[in-house]
């Protein structure tokens, strides 16, 4: 039996909020590794990391490939090492290239390493000598903040996985508007989706496989299966030429970074969570457009919010009341505030407690503490103080599940058109 040797390259923490793309200069790489007749192996992985974590670069994403581990090796090292170099933003403070090359198996304890890096967060020192010990060749570029999620990217197991196809702008266009047709993207979506997803938010008018930040990326198509994106990439037309496209395996929209947890005393700030938990006051708006509400269990309670970019997701948490029970998705950000990302209706409390209704028709009103109610229009009078249950129309549904406007949603957060 023939054993291959992989060796396994992670890049991360090159872009900046001015520019560049860690994918862009994977697929960069990845064009001249070829021209040096060495191919990777498989797609190359773009792995998302916790969106609450303390430190991030701006799509808090790591890339990774491997290649054959042979007589190129070497070479292949020092073109990775020089186009890191030479692209990354390193005039922004906040860019802290790291590079991982591994030639081993992928262990559980890489794997649980990359699960933490989802789940929570760890510094920059913990990355270093967890790399050191299992085997890592670890390569530092200023602070080297990119090595937490360059280890990860090769680290992490994909049982459910999507693909995103990105095209490149050339570098002549950086900064300018893109020229995508806006009609062609809509005819994309209709014909291919479900199959590709978060093309466009027609709730908000917004094409979303168009990025808003001057980055090389001209446009970017997710979806479950690899065919479906070469179809889609066929019907999107542009006015700009297209440098170069890579196909990305993904951990995006898999709700990989949620954790399921039973009751609100096991949740930690930072840490991403499914909990079912009961409304304890109606939402309600502050200055900003931004609602906030409680929820509780048996072990405590938590404020929720649902922030002014989510726009109509909004009005729909707004009809949430208290005694609804709801299976929360979402995350604990710097306020100790539970973001939601998405939620479902487990059983809504449709039930109103009123003052009884008089035999003329008249609602009745309390005549003092322990004395019943008093008609005002025709005087009539009883005795019981019980008020009476009235079942109440709710415009939300038992069962079903409301998420964020796709302009609103982040990366991992599984839409629900995958569950």
């Amino acid at each position: 039996m023939i054993i291959i040797n992989y060796l396994y390259i992670g890049i991360d923490d090159t872009d900046s909020p001015d520019g560049m793309c860690t994918t862009y200069l994977a697929c960069d790489i990845i064009r001249r590794l070829k021209e040096k007749n060495i191919d990777i192996v498989g797609y190359p992985r773009l792995i998302r990391l916790n969106p609450f974590a303390r430190f991030k670069t701006r799509g808090n994403g790591g890339v990774s490939f491997k290649i054959i581990n042979d007589e190129k090796v070497d070479l292949a090292k020092e073109i990775v090492l020089d186009e890191v170099s030479k692209l990354s933003m390193f005039d922004c403070d906040n860019t802290n290239p790291g590079v991982i090359f591994y030639d081993g198996e992928i262990t559980k304890e890489m794997e649980d390493y990359a699960f933490k890096a989802i789940y929570s967060f760890i510094t920059i020192e913990e990355a270093e000598k967890f790399g050191k010990s299992v085997g890592c060749e670890i390569h530092k570029f200023k602070k080297g903040r990119g090595i937490i999620g360059s280890i990860a990217a090769i680290s992490l197991p994909l049982n459910d996985y999507t693909y995103e196809l990105l095209a490149y702008r050339a570098p002549e266009n950086y900064g300018t508007k893109r020229q995508i047709d806006y009609v062609s993207v809509m005819e994309m979506d209709k014909e291919t989706f479900p199959d590709t997803f978060e093309n466009v938010d027609y709730s908000e008018g917004y094409i979303a496989i168009e990025p808003k930040t001057p980055c090389p990326v001209l446009y970017g198509i997710r979806s479950n299966n690899v065919e479906s994106l070469n179809k889609a990439k066929d019907i999107v037309e542009v006015s700009e030429p297209i440098e170069d496209y890579c196909i990305f395996l993904t951990n995006q929209h898999t709700d990989m970074h949620i954790q399921k947890t039973d009751n609100i005393s096991q949740m930690e700030q930072f840490g991403c969570y499914e909990i079912t938990v009961t409304v304890k006051d109606n939402p309600h708006v502050i200055d900003g457009g931004h609602m906030f509400f409680k929820v509780f269990d048996e072990t405590g309670e938590i404020e929720c919010g649902a922030y002014e970019p989510t726009k109509n997701f909004r009005k729909i948490v707004s009809h949430l009341r208290a005694g609804d029970v709801i299976k929360l998705y979402g995350g604990i950000g710097e306020q100790n505030t539970f973001n939601i990302e998405k939620f479902q209706v487990i059983e809504l409390n449709d039930v109103e407690y009123r003052n009884p209704v008089c035999e003329c028709g008249k609602r009745m009103t309390s005549a003092g503490k322990g004395k019943g109610f008093k008609c005002k229009k025709c005087g009539n009078r009883i005795k019981s103080s019980q008020k009476v249950k009235f079942k109440i129309e709710r415009s939300l549904n038992n069962g079903k599940f409301y998420e964020t406007p796709v302009s609103a949603r982040r990366h991992l957060s599984k839409p629900i058109c995958r569950m």
